[in-house]
């Protein structure tokens, strides 16, 4: 038989105990709701399995039990964590970003639906891409390909800003070997853009850059043709001095010369349409008529160079006299 005191202590204790259940239901509910999610945050990491999106699309929604209870402001949304990681990358030189930054920026990238937002990831992209660890990061995190769905953007600023970044990440044999495939994508967006338009010479930057190796040069071959008569349409008509031709000489540097005879080549190859050919033989310094013009003084400086001691220049020099 219990006494009085044991009751009363007994009471007490079964008290005590409620109080605790409340409080580990309540730490429970807590923890539930803010651990996860603000743990996430400082430390930056995610549970195995569990994707940057389902860390954000997991979040509690206001106005819910969990979100009542806690009493505290839970909701993490997308563009909250977006600017979250911005702000973090914004605060770093883009020399000293880190491979978990790029994978942020190639996440957020994906993520964004706003035009700004894609158009501000793709210049932080395109700036980290100005250093070669940076490119490789890129590579080796499938960014190549991802940053490259965005050739195909409805905005034609995300475009502007995919080919700036793309531009800077073909600095590089490896990325090149994978960014010759959108070959095609850049051609008919220099085609079907606005003649000097920024899209149109952020594609040709790229193209150029591309081309700058010998892994491309077969693909670009059907498109002389285009890559001339845009220079004739954008009022440019290849204008230069007559004294280029002076470039084709003995001390030139062979690398040189190999690149100026076979544009000299293509020039040659170039059959223009009669408008184009008449626009072309008005102008005294237009390139074609410099270097092609029956009365230009290149036949004899090419006559000089085919005893080069290299041997590409003297074929590409053969070539050009056929």
């Amino acid at each position: 038989m219990v006494d009085s005191g044991g009751v009363s202590r007994l009471g007490h204790m079964k008290a005590l105990l409620g109080v605790l259940a409340g409080a580990g239901a309540s730490y429970g509910i807590y923890k539930l709701v803010t651990g996860e999610v603000f743990q996430r945050k400082q430390k930056g990491g995610r549970p195995p399995g569990c994707s940057v999106q389902d860390q954000v699309q997991g979040t509690v929604h206001p106005g819910s039990l969990l979100a009542k209870l806690s009493g505290l402001d839970v909701v993490r949304t997308k563009a909250a964590v977006l600017q979250d990681v911005q702000e973090e990358i914004d605060s770093k030189s883009a020399e000293t970003l880190q491979p978990e930054n790029i994978k942020m920026l190639l996440w957020c990238l994906q993520t964004c639906s706003e035009q700004t937002d894609r158009c501000r990831v793709l210049v932080t992209l395109g700036n980290a891409a100005a250093f070669s660890a940076h490119q490789d990061a890129v590579r080796e995190l499938g960014g190549l390909t991802l940053i490259a769905r965005y050739l195909s953007d409805p905005a034609a600023d995300v475009r502007v800003q995919t080919l700036n970044a793309l531009n800077n990440l073909s600095m590089n044999v490896k990325n090149q070997d994978v960014l010759k495939a959108y070959i095609p994508q850049v051609l008919e967006l220099i085609e079907t853009s606005p003649v000097n338009s920024n899209l149109q010479l952020a594609a040709l930057r790229l193209l150029t850059n591309l081309s700058a190796a010998d892994v491309c040069h077969h693909l670009l071959r059907d498109s002389i043709r285009l890559l001339l008569s845009l220079l004739v349409v954008s009022g440019q008509v290849l204008q230069v001095p007559a004294s280029v031709v002076l470039l084709f000489d003995l001390q030139t540097a062979p690398a040189v010369l190999q690149r100026l005879l076979a544009f000299t080549v293509n020039l040659k190859a170039w059959t223009p349409s009669s408008p184009v050919a008449a626009e072309l033989h008005s102008r005294q310094d237009c390139l074609y008529r410099v270097l092609l013009d029956p009365s230009s003084t290149l036949h004899s400086r090419l006559v000089q160079l085919l005893s080069h001691p290299d041997q590409d220049v003297r074929a590409h020099v053969a070539h050009v006299l056929l």
